[in-house]
């Protein structure tokens, strides 16, 4: 019977070393899913491929799963018996809960980040784009899109800072409240430094200059950044004039020393001073965290708040996890609801149909019969129609949730004289509802 599933390997079950030889571009990718089709044989196939997973998700009849694993391997040069131990399978609704916890961020190595749910929509319209992706791919990740907005919508999963250079950025905006019309001063624009500098820049910093011991290096991420390349040996001479230091060279001793902050600081007239030092040795001197109106945060600094960030959002998981519990079930239900849809409607023209003609019979012998008084009947007609449906409509959608979908729309048929749905609706609910459940 087909089956919705998803296949692969990911961050937990297998090691980078395996990952990125299963890895797949983009153009691999378009080879790999017109393969499936022909020699897994799937009914439908999507591959997401980043540096933490290589997942197939697909429809197929219950080989098809392990088929188009095995074929993945062969076509990358390995073996599929030897990494039968490592590789995952889902289907029905786990592969539903698997596919919207993913696309929310539930899955991922650090836990609500953003990149993700890019990569996930990207995946799927190269799918479609190859024409490997159909209704029940279509559907399935339709919704998952949506619960992945409710996630980072209704949770605080993705709001607390997770890295070392996200963690520094959210400090100084504690202190700075926002960066309109502050600068930073970037020494060692190694890529830790970079970061952190970036995400300054994405954060509204005005002004950004950037000294490097390779003039090179720092001509490069100033461009890159919008900002101003300093020679390594004159950065001091920007410390008065910036709110913000990041420091992030190699080397022994420090290069940010009390002395050269206490005559920075004179000019400065109590604006609040910043420094992020994110190096291993520390560029900062110890004693600067001493100075007034100096704020100094080492690596071990912001770990500490990466950790307190990391608890918070593995609470804030959990909450997100009830609600991808809830969405699973909606979309399980809304299934099943498609299938009682044909005789809802078929029974509605049949009750309105009778409605009119009663009240074409009724006006026809009020010739004489005003707007308001014809509006009045309508009215009527209209509200009796709708109290005679509403009990039927209610007891097929509650059998179709309760599984029961086609008995009851068997009785609604001989009961109500209806004719069978079309073809090409009936049993559409059931077949998406096998496809993903089974």
């Amino acid at each position: 019977m087909t089956t919705t599933f998803v296949t692969g390997i990911n961050y937990k079950s297998a090691p980078v070393a395996v990952r990125e030889r299963l890895a797949l571009g983009r153009e691999d990718i378009a080879e790999v899913l017109a393969d499936l089709r022909l020699s897994a044989g799937l009914g439908e196939a999507m591959i997401l491929s980043t540096c933490n997973r290589v997942e197939i998700y697909g429809v197929a009849e219950p080989p098809g799963p392990r088929r188009a694993f095995d074929l993945l391997c062969e076509r990358r040069g390995m073996a599929p018996e030897a990494l039968s131990s490592l590789v995952y399978t889902e289907t029905g609704d786990e592969a539903i809960r698997h596919c919207f916890r993913v696309a929310s961020s539930l899955d991922s190595m650090i836990v609500g980040e953003p990149q993700v749910l890019g990569q996930v929509k990207d995946a799927y319209d190269l799918a479609r784009r190859c024409g490997t992706a159909g209704g029940t791919l279509h559907r399935l990740f339709t919704q998952a899109f949506a619960v992945a907005k409710r996630v980072r919508t209704e949770t605080a999963v993705a709001q607390h800072a997770v890295s070392v250079p996200c963690a520094a950025v959210e400090l100084a905006k504690k202190i700075f409240g926002d960066f309109q019309g502050r600068s930073a001063l970037l020494i060692g624009a190694g890529e830790m430094g970079e970061l952190a500098a970036r995400h300054l820049v994405d954060q509204g910093i005005s002004r950004l200059s950037v000294a490097n011991r390779t003039w090179s290096r720092a001509v490069e991420v100033a461009r890159a950044l919008t900002g101003k390349a300093v020679p390594f040996d004159r950065w001091t001479e920007e410390l008065a004039g910036v709110d913000i230091v990041i420091t992030s060279a190699s080397v022994r001793r420090p290069l940010v020393t009390v002395q050269t902050v206490q005559a920075a600081l004179r000019t400065r007239r109590s604006r609040p001073f910043f420094f992020i030092d994110i190096a291993v040795p520390r560029n900062v001197d110890e004693a600067v965290s001493a100075l007034g109106d100096v704020f100094c945060y080492d690596v071990d600094d912001l770990q500490g708040v990466v950790t307190a960030n990391l608890h918070e959002r593995q609470r804030e998981a959990a909450r997100a996890e009830v609600l991808v519990s809830g969405e699973v079930d909606k979309f399980l239900a809304g299934l099943r609801d498609r299938d009682v849809v044909p005789t809802i409607v078929s029974l509605r023209r049949r009750v309105e149909a009778v409605g009119e003609t009663e009240l074409a019979r009724a006006l026809a012998r009020l010739p004489d019969a005003g707007p308001e008084t014809r509006q009045a009947f309508e009215a009527l007609t209209s509200s009796i129609v709708n109290k005679i449906l509403h009990p039927p409509t209610a007891r097929l959608r509650d059998a179709a949730r309760d599984g029961r979908g086609e008995e009851w729309t068997a009785i609604m048929c001989d009961l109500f004289a209806l004719a069978p749905a079309e073809p090409a609706t009936k049993g559409l609910g059931t077949r998406l509802l096998r496809a993903v459940t089974q």
